[in-house]
This record gives structure tokens, C-alpha cells and sequence, in this order.
């Protein structure tokens, strides 16, 4: 008996989808991995997320890296998960300074790259987490603020309309929870592990995603 080869899905991004902060389960893209390997003929996730990334970066490395994940000849993975923005949105140098990567050319870039990848292959992205603005600086140099991150998350909104991505907002619904500054780790940038468990609480249960992983029939039996 043959078995069915399941479906591969890369996940992309920066810092959150690598799952920095999270000491306990690894972030929220690791605890989805284990939460699907645990059901048959879930998808196999590939986290692929790099610390400090930003759009232009990650531009760069999406097709190779979808290219050699395929696991069989001439194949490449089903789907393709991105989050990314938080880094672009970042002011260098002092709170008024320039973005690492202006709202028009982020929001130019994202769509050029969007309009790429669905020639290859299913595209669903995430929207942005919120800040701790007290925090600022990041490492002595970086600005970020909830204003901002509320700017590139809406440019990330704009450019999946347009091209007909699935998108899963974050900042807004995240900041309405009283407890989200508790969900982050003490660089006022990177989740804790209750930022990723909340972040892993969404994904899962979003039903864009769960329709592509075959996995739809959770969107109902899942409350809340």
C-alpha cells in the first residue's frame, strides 16, 4: 500500500516566525509543526524564519528556498506562509528618523513579490505584533512603535487584496486584548512564550489556513 505524500508548507519571515522568545515550545511556527505532525496527512511545516529579516531580504532567498524543499524530483512545497514587515517598519536612529525601508517601497516590494510567487505556488500571510514603545530603543538604534507597525501591517492588507492573498490581521485584535504587553519579552520586540502560545492560538484556528491543510473541518469543531 502506497502511503499519501502530505502536503509541505515554508514558512518564512523574521524573528517571530523563527520563534525567538519563546524558551519554552519554541514559538508559534514550532508549535503548529508539532501540533499538525501529531495528526495523519497533516501538511509538513518548514520553518524558515532569519532574525532580522526584512521584505528585501527575504525577496531574495523565497524561490531558492522553496525550490530545494520539495523532498521529491521536480516538486516544490504546496504552500508558502509569510510574515514580514516589523523590521522594515523600524525608524533608525532616533523616533522622527527614516524607516530601514520606506511604506512606498515596502508596500511596491510586497506586491512585486506576491505577483512572483503565485506563478509558483499558494501565498497566505500574517499580519504584524505590537511593541512595547517604552522599550525604544531596540538595541540602541532601532525605533519601532505600534503606530507604525499599524502603517506596514495595512500596506501588507493592501497589497493581498490586490493580488487575492489570504491575510490573518494581528496588531489591532492583538493591542484589544489587556494582557498583550505581557505577552512580550522584556526588549519590548520579540514574544514571549504566552505571545507565541496566543500568536500559535490564531494561526491555528484560521480558516484560510485550515482550508488549504485539508483541515477545515476544525473551523467548526474549534470554539471561539
Amino acid at each position: 500500500m502506497t502511503l499519501p505524500v502530505p502536503r509541505k508548507l515554508v514558512v518564512m519571515g523574521d524573528s517571530t516566525v523563527q520563534g525567538w522568545g519563546d524558551s519554552e515550545a519554541g514559538g508559534w511556527c514550532e508549535r503548529l509543526r508539532l501540533e499538525w505532525m501529531a495528526q495523519p496527512l497533516a501538511p509538513v511545516i518548514y520553518n524558515l524564519g532569519v532574525r532580522g529579516d526584512g521584505l528585501e531580504r527575504l525577496a531574495r532567498r523565497c524561490l531558492p528556498e522553496l525550490e530545494v524543499r520539495g523532498e521529491l524530483r521536480r516538486q516544490i512545497p504546496q504552500g508558502l506562509l509569510l510574515q514580514v514587515g516589523l523590521n522594515d517598519s523600524a525608524r533608525v536612529g532616533r523616533a522622527n528618523g527614516r524607516p530601514q525601508l520606506s511604506p512606498e517601497g515596502f508596500g511596491f516590494g510586497l506586491n512585486q513579490l506576491l505577483q512572483e510567487l503565485q506563478q509558483h505556488v499558494p501565498v497566505l500571510v500574517l499580519g504584524l505584533t505590537p511593541v512595547d514603545e517604552s522599550m525604544m530603543p531596540f538595541a540602541g538604534l532601532l525605533h519601532y512603535s505600534n503606530a507604525d507597525v499599524r502603517l506596514y501591517e495595512s500596506l501588507i492588507e493592501e497589497a493581498c487584496l490586490e493580488r487575492d492573498v489570504p491575510f490573518l490581521p494581528l496588531i489591532d485584535a492583538l493591542l484589544g486584548e489587556p494582557d498583550w504587553l505581557q505577552w512580550l519579552s522584556p526588549d519590548g520586540i520579540h514574544l514571549n512564550s504566552e505571545g507565541h502560545a496566543e500568536l500559535h492560538r490564531r494561526i491555528s484556528r484560521w480558516p484560510a489556513l485550515l482550508r488549504w491543510a485539508g483541515l477545515e473541518a476544525r473551523v467548526m469543531a474549534t470554539p471561539g
